[in-house]
Order: structure tokens, then C-alpha cells, then sequence
């Protein structure tokens, strides 16, 4: 099965028998999906030597009847499916994001039943999906449950609250608990006064240095970080 294909089964999944019946003479969710992969292949562009980077936003614009049925049969679901069945595709191309991948549906009251288009933009964030298992002293890597993050601003905030960059669904873990800041002295990870600390190699800390392998706890959730030589260059 080729990659278009996989991109296009995985959001063929979601779809329940309600929501592709709802679909049926209107626009299909995979067509949808199509189109976002089309446009990350078309703008994504060479910004060093074996560093592509492709757009991270995309806007959905559909009729008013074609929004109304993605909203009623579950828009954040399927936006949800989207950015994942998009970020196995940068995978699978090694294309890299600079900000975190993000679906959006909207309204375009000049598109009939049916018709819909697909703008991207490409939007530096604190993090990103990491598409490569490539982590530089520069862009660093965190995991978080298997979830693999490319540390791609200055400031990262993790926490459980809806604030942060990152967001941790863990009761021990206050709203904002951690800050990892990069800096050209290194990375530093400083607790932010949270109420039940963060440690490093299991040293309760304020604020540390990390180094690569580093394993960084808060509340009962594990934070594994890794970094290295920045061969990439700049952007």
C-alpha cells in the first residue's frame, strides 16, 4: 500500500457509518485528506541540507451545509485524525515542522455544496511533531508517553493546563509545572513552582542542565530528552 493510500485509510477509519452517510452527496472526508497531503507536498520547500520543512497549518474552507455536517458528526475528532494521518506523511517524506500541526474548518459562504479548499502556512511554535529521529543541540527532542516532541522555540511550558505548550494529562502535574529553555549555553529545565517538584535522574531540581538522555519526572509522568550536534545548520 503506497502512501497516499495509507494517508487516506487512516482517515477512512474514523469515518463511522453515520458520518460517511452523512457525507454521501456532499464532500468527503478523504478528499479532504488528499488535498492537505497535496498541499504540504507542493509547498514544502529545502531549507538546509537534508532539512525540508512543510507547512503546519491548514484551513479547511467548505460551504455553510459541508461545515455544518463536520460539525455535527464531530470536527475536532476528524481534525484530530487529520494532523496525525499528516504528520505520518511528513514521516514518511522526512519533511519537519516548525510549529505544532493544526487542522482548522471554516466557513466560505461562496462555495456551493461539495466544493472546498485546502491554504496551508507554515508557523513557528515552542514545539512540533518530531518527523525524524533527529535531535540537534539546537532542536532537542522530548518523549512523553511515546509521544515524540522537536523543541522548536526558545521556551517550552509543560504542564496540565491548556496553556502550556505542552500538555500533560497527569493529576500530579500543575497547569504550568516546567520550563526548558534553550539557550546557546545549553539546555536548562527550571520547575516553576510547581507543587510536587521536577526531577532530573531523580534529583529534585530548580533548575538543571540536561544532557542528553537526561530523564526528567514530573508528577508520574517520564520526560526523556535528547539532544546533539547541530549538523544542520541554519534555517
Amino acid at each position: 500500500m503506497g502512501v497516499l493510500d495509507r494517508f487516506e485509510k487512516r482517515v477512512e477509519r474514523l469515518v463511522s457509518a453515520a458520518f460517511a452517510k452523512a457525507f454521501r452527496s456532499e464532500v468527503k472526508p478523504v478528499e479532504i485528506a488528499s488535498d492537505i497531503r497535496r498541499e504540504m507536498d507542493d509547498r514544502a520547500a529545502a531549507v538546509s541540507r537534508g532539512r525540508t520543512v512543510a507547512p503546519n497549518e491548514y484551513i479547511v474552507e467548505l460551504s455553510p451545509t459541508d461545515l455544518q455536517h463536520v460539525n455535527d458528526f464531530g470536527a475536532d475528532t476528524l481534525a484530530d485524525e487529520m494532523v496525525g494521518a499528516a504528520t505520518d506523511h511528513a514521516s514518511s517524506q522526512r519533511y519537519s515542522f516548525v510549529g505544532p500541526v493544526e487542522v482548522r474548518f471554516v466557513e466560505d459562504e461562496s462555495l456551493s455544496t461539495g466544493q472546498f479548499t485546502v491554504r496551508s502556512a507554515t508557523r513557528r511554535g515552542a514545539v512540533a511533531p518530531a518527523t525524524a529521529a533527529s535531535p540537534s543541540a539546537r532542536h532537542p527532542i522530548i518523549d512523553i508517553d511515546g509521544e515524540r516532541y522537536l523543541l522548536t522555540g526558545p521556551v517550552t511550558v509543560v504542564g496540565r493546563g491548556s496553556e502550556a505548550d505542552v500538555v500533560v494529562d497527569d493529576t500530579g502535574v500543575s497547569r504550568k509545572h516546567l520550563e526548558i529553555k534553550v539557550t546557546p549555553a545549553g539546555v536548562i529545565a527550571t520547575d516553576l513552582g510547581s507543587t510536587n517538584g521536577t526531577f532530573v535522574e531523580g534529583h529534585r531540581i530548580d533548575a538543571a542542565t540536561l544532557v542528553d538522555g537526561n530523564t526528567i519526572t514530573v508528577g508520574r509522568t517520564r520526560i526523556m530528552f535528547w539532544t546533539g550536534d547541530d549538523e544542520a545548520g541554519s534555517e
